[in-house]
């Protein structure tokens, strides 16, 4: 979340700055709340001061030789409680409003950074290179990906509706293998690149969706457990940031690179009509995701570091990519900046996003109540966080069925994922 006194002592930089994300993100109503919150606090320090005078007027009343028992001292006592009441008065006020103003706090998205291209759209996303282009196949009428899948055997969707609903996926035989060999070979790629392997829990609580920032804005989008406070996982940055929640680290500790290998689960609400068929976006997929947590002073060095971690998946693999860098009206909730990779697609022509990966500077840290202490100095200060695709598996099979489908019908796999597939094709039934 912001820092409420950042927005109170800069409101007019705050306010430009969500302004270039293209929504209406008032702070006014939130500065009113701050202020009477602040006032209600000096009246509570006034009173709590009047009522330290009067336990000392009394005090030396009883010294000075006056009946503890007597009317001067009864009608002393009884200003004390009057203040005391008063106080209590206040708790109840106090309280309500510090919960409308972390409710308000909780809505506001990340501050993009100065280096974020200002848009107000998607179509203003800036390309910043491409890779590959030899690499895209020479095809005159390339099939998708699903209808590949389907004429090979190796996906099922028919039966995945009457096993769960529109949008899911059954991978069968070479499908399933092709996945799970994907699978580990991100996963080898990136704990040899630096990242710490974790397995966490795919069932999260309320507090670390909040803390990542799913929750509240994007309850809808997520599947909840009716008879718990759990959700299913939408993606692996939840549970990895969430690892560290309210727990102060040393800073010999930063960074924190961990990389997991989780189903995510996505409602897709409001992207009905949009890539309905096919592997691109499901209910149910599989990803690869990496986070980090590390120093404020390095987080921008370490989201190019994490680009090179994702595209490096693309380059082995030679399929075809762009790095789109986002701007300030598509940037991501709780992104300060954001890259996103997209892989070639030959039968749309187009390129689709394959990974996202985010600098959150310090906006889920204060969330989530990440900070680190370094040694011989006063305080604490919040860690920055990032995550992104290493990648998404599901995406990354789509990519490989379409470059790499030949005229008989097979689909050659790429040498690096060999020794992971155990095959060079699939070939048809």
């Amino acid at each position: 979340m912001l820092d409420i006194k950042q927005i109170r002592e800069n409101p007019d930089f705050v306010q430009e700055r969500l302004h270039r994300r293209s929504g209406e993100y008032a702070i006014a109503t939130l500065l009113h709340l701050d202020q009477r919150q602040r006032d209600l606090q000096t009246t509570r320090n006034n009173l709590q001061a009047q009522g330290n005078s009067t336990a000392k007027r009394i005090k030396e009343k009883i010294q000075s030789g006056l009946d503890p028992n007597g009317p001067e001292i009864s009608a002393i006592k009884a200003e004390g409680s009057a203040i005391k009441a008063e106080l209590a008065k206040l708790d109840p006020q106090e309280k309500a409003l510090k919960a409308e103003i972390d409710t308000l706090l909780l809505t506001l998205p990340n501050l993009p950074s100065d280096r974020t291209p200002i848009g107000a759209n998607e179509t203003e996303n800036v390309e910043r290179s491409r890779w590959g282009d030899e690499y895209k196949p020479n095809l005159d009428h390339p099939k998708a990906h699903w209808e590949i899948g389907e004429t090979l055997g190796i996906l099922d969707f028919k039966r995945a509706v009457k096993v769960a609903q529109s949008r899911f996926v059954n991978l069968i035989g070479s499908g399933a293998a092709l996945e799970r060999a994907l699978i580990n070979f991100m996963l080898d790629r990136q704990t040899a690149a630096g990242y710490t392997e974790v397995m966490p829990p795919v069932l999260i609580n309320s507090a670390s969706l909040t803390g990542t920032g799913q929750l509240p804005k994007f309850a809808e989008e997520s599947f909840r457990c009716g008879d718990d406070d759990l959700w299913l996982t939408p993606t692996a940055e939840v549970p990895l940031t969430n690892l560290y929640r309210d727990e102060i680290l040393d800073a010999e500790q930063l960074p924190i690179h961990h990389c997991a290998y989780t189903p995510c689960f996505r409602r897709e609400a409001g992207s009905y009509g949009k890539d309905t068929r096919g592997l691109i976006r499901l209910h149910q997929f599989n990803k690869v995701e990496m986070v980090k947590i590390v120093h404020p002073d390095h987080s921008e060095a370490e989201l190019e570091a994490m680009l090179g971690n994702a595209t490096a998946i693309l380059e082995a693999l030679q399929l075809p990519y762009r790095i789109l860098e986002l701007c300030t009206g598509d940037l991501g909730f709780t992104a300060t900046r954001c890259y996103d990779v997209e892989v070639w697609m030959p039968e749309a022509g187009a390129y689709r996003e394959i990974s996202s990966c985010s600098n959150c500077s310090d906006f889920q840290a204060r969330r989530a109540s990440i900070r680190f202490k370094t040694p011989g100095q006063k305080g604490t200060n919040y860690v920055h966080t990032l995550n992104g695709s290493g990648l998404a598996v599901g995406r990354t099979m789509a990519a490989i069925l379409e470059n790499y489908q030949q005229p008989d019908g097979s689909v050659t796999i790429p040498e690096a994922l060999r020794p992971y597939f155990g095959r060079e094709a699939i070939a048809p039934v």
